[in-house]
């Protein structure tokens, strides 16, 4: 089985595009879907949220708070006052016009919320779509996904890799519902108490579903800053610089739209500045010298059987104490050729990892560790995202 290696932010390099004094322009902006009938909307909670949610409150270390401080000594804003409700108002403005259409959008329940960051962590929007629908089907509340068996949540997930994301979820549910009757709690600081949240996923879920006026910092996020200021920022800076030109009345859209802005326009490539709403504000343009280069993709080869019969399918199922995807079924893996010649060859890549994948028709070299599984019963199992690919191409998913 390929090994997967950690994810990490985006980087690049990117080439100036405008000139100075460039008005910014609002226009149409290719691979977006314009909201022009969107108006901003402010949420707070609900009265009834549940006591858990309103006294769920961890003290922040002091290394944090000291942090924060020296952070806030170093940083000294470009902007003044007028030009930074100037960068807030434009930034809304282009986001209430130009923001994705995207499913989880359509609501401020915490439960979608929290289920769409969560996926969309080292996942593209495009891989998301289809998984997030498909996962609120089967779970549509923290109820039922609290509810469910690890492996029917497992084999919800199963395509959108980095399998210890939705065990951390399926934990959580179980918190959220034993613990605070089913209600999520409403601060970053409460949420980060629940298994597999973090700091931006808590910040994310309490602005956007609770208008917590928190700001959120991840790999668009940050190239935003950093172009904008014109310099390198890292850890407690970046936090700080973001909650500065946070808009304290619509935190949750300004998170957002400061995500879209980093995934749309200001790309880690060839950023479309003209169509930039602070292009006028910006420091650098679109160009601020790289630190680093992107890691060199290896290449391997891999081969697997395909052994089925009478209308079912030998799979393997890794172990339980395995470091990566533990417990999930796979098809089972051979030292090379095996036969003629493949019965097809596909290609997958992990992170930093381009596999040529070569599947062959034939029996298992041990079938001690797997099982026969109806194919009929294939889309109900917990595979493994390569698993799901090799057994799409043959026509059994």
């Amino acid at each position: 089985m390929p090994t997967a290696l950690a994810g990490s932010g985006e980087s690049g390099e990117w080439r100036r595009t405008s000139s100075r004094g460039m008005t910014p322009t609002f226009g149409p902006m290719p691979s977006t879907t314009a909201c022009p009938n969107s108006s901003p909307k402010i949420f707070t909670m609900a009265a009834d949220t549940a006591p858990c949610a309103q006294e769920i409150h961890s003290l922040l270390p002091l290394s944090r708070k000291l942090g924060n401080v020296k952070a806030q000594q170093s940083i000294q804003s470009l902007f003044s006052v007028p030009q930074e409700r100037r960068l807030r108002k434009n930034i809304l403005a282009w986001y209430d016009l130009h923001r994705r259409d995207l499913p989880w959008r359509a609501s401020r329940d915490p439960y979608r919320v929290w289920l769409s960051e969560i996926m969309l962590q080292q996942t593209r929007v495009a891989a998301v779509i289809e998984h997030y629908l498909e996962f609120l089907r089967c779970f549509p509340t923290v109820e039922k996904l609290a509810a469910a068996r690890e492996a029917s949540v497992l084999a919800a997930w199963s395509g959108l890799g980095y399998y210890r994301r939705a065990r951390m979820m399926h934990a959580a549910a179980k918190v959220i519902v034993r613990e605070c009757a089913g209600k999520f709690p409403a601060t970053e600081e409460g949420l980060r108490t629940l298994p597999g949240i973090g700091r931006y996923t808590a910040a994310a879920v309490s602005s956007i579903a609770f208008s917590a006026p928190v700001a959120v910092v991840d790999g668009n996020v940050e190239r935003v800053l950093q172009r904008v200021e014109g310099k390198r920022l890292s850890g407690e800076e970046l936090w700080t610089a973001a909650n500065r030109l946070l808009d304290a009345r619509r935190p949750g859209d300004f998170n957002q739209a400061m995500m879209e802005l980093g995934a749309v326009v200001c790309t880690p490539r060839a950023p479309t500045c003209l169509t930039c709403p602070v292009v006028e504000l910006c420091a650098t343009r679109g160009e601020l010298a790289p630190i680093r280069k992107a890691a060199r993709q290896q290449r391997r080869e891999i081969h697997y059987a395909l052994d089925f019969r009478d209308g079912d399918v030998f799979l393997a199922r890794r172990a339980q104490d395995a470091s990566l995807m533990p417990g999930m079924w796979e098809l089972p893996e051979i030292a090379g050729e095996c036969g003629d010649g493949p019965a097809f060859t596909l290609r997958h890549s992990i992170t930093t990892t381009d596999y040529t994948v070569r599947v062959w028709r034939s029996a298992a070299s041990s079938r001690e560790f797997g099982k026969w599984i109806p194919i009929g019963r294939l889309d109900k199992v917990a595979l493994t995202g390569l698993a799901r690919k090799v057994l799409r191409k043959a026509g059994m998913l």
